[in-house]
């Protein structure tokens, strides 16, 4: 099946809205309830018939456009390099979970699970964020190289921050696999810029 620009770069924004969501929390403790909430949704949205869909709606992922189209338009200099790497580093995890089957089913299990506890508990509650993170370090966070988050020690120390970062690195993964899915490469991301960087304008303007 054809995929087009417009499906990769909504994929892809859900990568770098995880990323940057998780380099603020890193750095400073908080970040956006709404867009944390649109992104750790896509987790549970198994059988969405469209990529937008996958984040509810493009507004969903409206955050994470303007930060693609910030790191996408910036000279290297005017870049968040943590956002970028990050970014970076839940795409070649991706690869290394779709390449282990068993993992692949774990993480499908353990997601449709934790799905259920969802009746009781609303997607931001504290139970839920802990979950997910449970989920991520017994299965993703065991592949190499691991993402290392850096940021100010207070923060990371917190056990309600680490177990938010943990989950918003298991959203941006997950949009990592649609991003894959719809034929999106590293090769397009070093050479594709520019496609990536005016079809992010054309999804910027529809909101």
């Amino acid at each position: 099946m054809q995929h087009t620009k417009r499906e990769q770069t909504i994929a892809l924004a859900g990568v770098f809205q995880a990323a940057a969501l998780v380099e603020q929390i890193a750095n400073k403790g908080l970040a956006n309830s709404a867009v944390i909430e649109s992104s750790l949704e896509s987790l549970f949205r198994f059988d969405a018939d469209s990529v937008e869909s996958v984040f509810g709606n493009l507004a969903g992922v409206s955050s994470g456009l303007r930060v693609l189209n910030e790191q996408a338009g910036a000279l290297k200099n005017g870049r968040n390099l943590e956002v970028t790497q990050y970014a970076i580093s839940m795409i070649a995890l991706e690869k290394k979970l779709s390449a282990n089957p068993y993992m692949l089913k774990q993480v499908t299990e353990g997601l449709q699970e934790i799905h259920k506890s969802l009746e009781f508990f609303s997607l931001m509650h504290e139970n839920v964020f802990a979950k997910i993170s449970g989920l991520y370090k017994d299965t993703i966070s065991t592949l190499q190289p691991k993402i290392i988050v850096q940021g100010e020690r207070a923060y990371l120390s917190n056990d309600i921050n680490a177990n938010k970062i943990r989950a918003l690195l298991f959203a941006g993964i997950r949009a990592a696999v649609l991003w894959r899915q719809c034929g999106g490469s590293r090769w397009q991301i070093l050479f594709g810029r520019k496609k990536y960087l005016n079809e992010c304008r054309h999804l910027l303007a529809e909101l």
